[in-house]
């Protein structure tokens, strides 16, 4: 699977050639990891699609997340993402960007490990920088109105990060499209020589 961009120079072409059983790209990591914001960019690189998980569930359910915990509590908001996670891993050409909570479910775990052409992303950074990252955005994240709570959360997830992980990139002195470089580098593998 090839794809191309322009790069900084005038009349280069930097052409990126995938693994090609490839299918998908999915993004994990705690929250102000930049999992959306990445995942656009990079979905933009390949010309593939990309699609929040988050925003995918609120589409089937028309609810969006905080309606679904307050109305069905967590246990259930949990079922519905393990549908909606089935639903998007079928499709091809896709860079999905996951929940932070979404690999703490064993189903999700098994379902990111298991489905064929699927590569896990873990995009890390340490819990300060994440959280200075969250506080400088317009988001409400109730999390994080208890800070020694949302770290306890980091600290629970983030061995499940590492392990769903085919690939880490460590992103804390990365801005997004750095970090995206950083991953299409390790994706490339040699063109093959044709006769």
């Amino acid at each position: 699977m090839t794809s191309t961009r322009p790069a900084t120079e005038a009349n280069t072409t930097v052409v990126h050639v995938l693994p090609t059983h490839l299918r998908r790209l999915v993004l994990t990591g705690f929250m102000g990891a930049g999992k959306s914001t990445i995942g656009r960019i990079l979905a933009d690189r390949l010309h593939w699609d990309f699609l929040d998980l988050d925003a995918h569930l609120e589409s089937r359910t028309n609810a969006t997340i905080p309606q679904l915990f307050a109305l069905h509590g967590e246990a259930r908001f949990r079922r519905l993402e393990s549908t909606a996670l089935a639903s998007a891993l079928g499709r091809s050409n896709t860079v999905l960007a996951l929940g932070g909570g979404t690999p703490e479910d064993l189903t999700n775990r098994l379902l990111l490990e298991q489905t064929p052409g699927t590569l896990t992303v873990f995009l890390d950074a340490p819990f300060p920088t994440l959280f200075d990252r969250c506080m400088l955005q317009d988001i409400g994240r109730p999390i994080l109105e208890d800070p020694a709570a949302a770290q306890l959360r980091f600290e629970k997830r983030h061995p499940l990060y590492l392990r769903l992980a085919g690939i880490t990139i460590e992103t804390s002195e990365l801005t997004p499209h750095q970090t995206v470089d950083s991953l299409l580098a390790r994706l490339d593998t040699p063109p093959v020589a044709h006769p």
